[in-house]
Order: C-alpha cells, then structure tokens, then sequence
C-alpha cells in the first residue's frame, strides 16, 4: 500500500497514512481519463447556437419578379439561401452535447488521477484543515506552510464555508467536498491538497468501484 506523509496546517509532519492500493494505487489508465475528460467537457456546452432557416428569416414573401419573360433565374422568395439576407442551409441548431459513459470509467478515471497524484508526488494529506473565521490570509499561509506555489485543488471531507470562503480568491486554488472531486478538476490543477477525512470518503466511495 502507498504510504504518504500527513502534515499539520503548520506544515509540520505529524505521521504518516496508508493509502487504499485500489483506490490511490493503481496504473493510471489514459484512455479512459481522456474519455472522461471530453464527457466532462460536452456536458458543460451551452448548445444554445443557432441560425435561422429560409423559413425563419423576415421578408421574402412576395415573388420578387414574375415566373417568366423577364430573362432572370427563377425567383420564389428574396430570403432563398442563394440571396443576400436568406436562410442558413444546416445552420448550426440549439442542442444538448452531454452523453454518458459507465459509471465505472468514471471512476476508473478519477481513480487512475489520484493514483497519476501519489506517483508525482503531487498528493498533500492534512491531519486537519479548517479555520475560526473566514480570511484569505490564513489560508495563504497554510498553502505557504505547505510549499504549494502551483495550481491546487483543496479537498475537504464536507462542504467547510470557511475553508471555501478562505480559498476562493486566490489564483489557481479551488476549494471542493470530497463528493465533488472530478476529472477535470484534477487534471487541471497541479498539487491536491486533501485532509484525512476526505481520504477515508473518497476511499469509501472508490475502493469498490
């Protein structure tokens, strides 16, 4: 089993943490993390995009000129998608990008990033973490403490507003439950800063997956 360091808020070592091997362990599977990460993406696509057809378009309702004798093209309606001002022919139309893939490539893949996370080194396990009072300053400190100057990714067990409010102001930091730890969000931040309650949740969650 992996084993990490635990550090205090300090950054003092205060013991060490066996990792679940399934969970923190593994051989990181770039394929499916790959697939998850575009699923994520899809899902976060507005899809509002949208053109109008000859049909849609103000105008055209009059014959522009009579059938024949005039020597012109055959003309029915000035909004043609041949004219000026016409329709879109297979404009882009409002629709939903997300799809799904099975629950277990999820997970594999978040799996296969937290496991990406200990081989790098890039993993900070905290006894603790938490504040008396919401300031941005203290947690500054505790990311200096630690010798985080990266993007990081900051796990709380449950929702802590005060480690959030502490945490959301500053560059490249984004405060997450453990119920929330995503693809994207792992691979977008460089170090992951997670407290010894959240490991045992995600541990409970993932070990069997």
């Amino acid at each position: 089993m992996p084993k990490v360091t635990v550090y205090n808020m300090e950054g003092a070592q205060v013991g060490e943490i066996e990792l679940d091997e399934t969970v923190f362990g593994i051989e990181p599977n770039e394929a499916v993390v790959h697939e998850a990460v575009v699923m994520q993406l899809a899902s976060l696509r507005r899809g509002t995009h949208s053109a109008k057809t000859r049909g849609e378009v103000r105008g055209g309702g009059k014959k522009p000129w009579r059938q024949k004798g005039t020597g012109r093209a055959r003309a029915g309606t000035t909004r043609s998608p041949l004219w000026r001002k016409g329709g879109i022919v297979f404009g882009p139309r409002p629709r939903d990008y997300s799809y799904s893939i099975p629950r277990k490539k999820r997970r594999l893949a978040v799996k296969s990033l937290l496991s990406a996370k200990v081989l790098g080194g890039d993993l900070v396990v905290l006894d603790q973490l938490g504040f008396a009072a919401p300031k941005t300053k203290d947690m500054v400190q505790v990311l200096a403490n630690l010798g985080v100057e990266q993007k990081a990714l900051v796990v709380t067990a449950e929702n802590n507003g005060f480690v959030s409010e502490s945490a959301r102001n500053i560059p490249g930091i984004k405060p997450l439950c453990a119920g929330g730890i995503n693809v994207y969000d792992l691979i977008n931040h460089d170090k992951l800063i997670i407290t010894k309650d959240a490991v045992a949740m995600v541990e409970e969650v993932l070990a069997n997956a």
